[in-house]
């Protein structure tokens, strides 16, 4: 086929009348570690706002602070404190945010906060302080808002500092789908200030530890086993004494480095087959149909003992091995089992929707021993069944635990 080229575009035309456009979108985003961000006498974070958008014209001190409502209970008057110290003219936007209205409802009351600020297109990037959910509401928002408008997140959560708060998926639920709307949209910025996690209840930091623990079985037995130290330990000061404050940093940044590593070459999916999906295969219906009473590490944590009974099925992890991510699982004070687990067809349907998500495919990521991992596509209903069966024999074993955690 003969095409003539326009040099100056790169815009092709064929001899039938054909244009081809062929266009590249350069993605680039900081990712920052910082601890007390909010710290008045410290203009690091008035600096990191300024110049994220420094090439985009004029400059302007207007911002919009989108914050979660726990979270300006606890900050709201350091926040207000520091922005007024350093110049900035700021709306906030207090907003509920968590799995439960994590819905169109959410985006909108962001939209019209955005609308009624008169947010700049280029110039004042939207400020998104608090968990995973209020990131995942805020970016999804600020992607549409004039077809994108510029972000930053500042995740206060351990699962936002490790997972939400690092990658370029935004999102909500509707209507009984896991994300189902959504978009990929890169912040300006994401700063990550672990201080925040001092004030965090335990259950959260558990929350978050199960997405470490995701990617520390299939990409590092080292971060597993460092994970494993802190299962064995008391999860509500391992960000609040020093004592152990080596071993939280080495937990953070090792799993924030892992997930970058998977993400960059692949941030917009075009590979389907992503390790960091493990943990996600059955949990997005799992936390669909137990959304009043998971959180979404929780749900995740059931995937992986779910996956775990399976890999052991399939040979491809020992049966001492399996027992000890159950019990590191534990450990971190999340339940392997839920009874949602029982429902009739439940983990077949929620397999049958991930191929639906994954081309037609399972591309299902399995532990292949602690530390590594393998994609298979031919997981059967029974070794569904052998899988919960081996983690409910297991929970049956710990009915004491069991009894403590209800």
């Amino acid at each position: 086929m003969v095409r003539a080229k326009d040099y100056r575009h790169g815009l092709e035309r064929d001899s039938r009348g054909r244009w081809t456009v062929d266009a590249v979108k350069q993605v680039s985003y900081d990712v920052l570690v910082r601890r007390d961000l909010l710290k008045v006498d410290d203009p690091f974070l008035a600096d990191a706002l300024r110049g994220c958008v420094a090439g985009a014209g004029n400059s302007s001190d207007r911002r919009l602070l989108i914050v979660d409502k726990v979270v300006d209970t606890l900050y709201g008057p350091a926040i207000d404190a520091y922005f007024i110290a350093h110049g900035f003219t700021t709306a906030k936007l207090v907003l509920d945010a968590h799995e439960q209205v994590k819905n169109w409802g959410s985006v909108d009351a962001v939209l019209a906060a955005m609308d009624q600020f008169g947010v700049d297109r280029r110039r004042e990037p939207v400020i998104a302080i608090g968990g995973g959910v209020l990131c995942d509401v805020v970016g999804f928002a600020a992607s549409i808002y004039r077809r994108g408008t510029p972000y930053v997140r500042i995740p206060t959560t351990l699962i936002g500092l490790v997972d939400a708060g690092v990658g370029v998926k935004t999102g909500v639920n509707h209507r009984a789908g896991k994300n189902r709307i959504g978009t990929y949209a890169q912040p300006l910025l994401s700063l990550l200030d672990t201080r925040f996690l001092s004030s965090l209840a335990v259950r959260h930091i558990s929350n978050g530890m199960a997405e470490i623990l995701k990617v520390a079985l299939v990409k590092s037995r080292p971060l597993f086993e460092h994970v494993e130290r802190a299962s064995r330990g008391d999860l509500r000061v391992l960000f609040e004494d020093d004592q152990h404050a080596r071993l939280a940093d080495y937990v953070i940044e090792e799993s924030i480095h892992l997930m970058l590593e998977e993400l960059q070459p692949n941030l917009w999916e075009g590979t389907l087959e992503r390790c960091v999906d493990y943990g996600h295969t059955f949990s997005p219906t799992i936390e669909m149909h137990a959304v009043a009473e998971l959180l979404h590490g929780e749900a995740v944590a059931i995937d992986i003992a779910l996956t775990t009974g399976i890999a052991l099925e399939r040979g491809l992890l020992s049966e001492p091995d399996a027992v000890r991510v159950l019990d590191v699982i534990a450990g971190l004070g999340l339940a392997p089992w839920n009874d949602v687990l029982a429902r009739q067809g439940l983990l077949t349907e929620a397999l049958e929707d991930t191929v639906r998500h994954r081309d037609g495919f399972q591309r299902l990521p399995l532990t292949d021993g602690i530390g590594t991992h393998v994609f298979v596509n031919d997981v059967t209903p029974a070794q569904i069944a052998a899988g919960a069966a081996f983690v409910e024999s297991y929970v049956s074993s710990l009915a004491p635990w069991q009894e403590s955690v209800a």
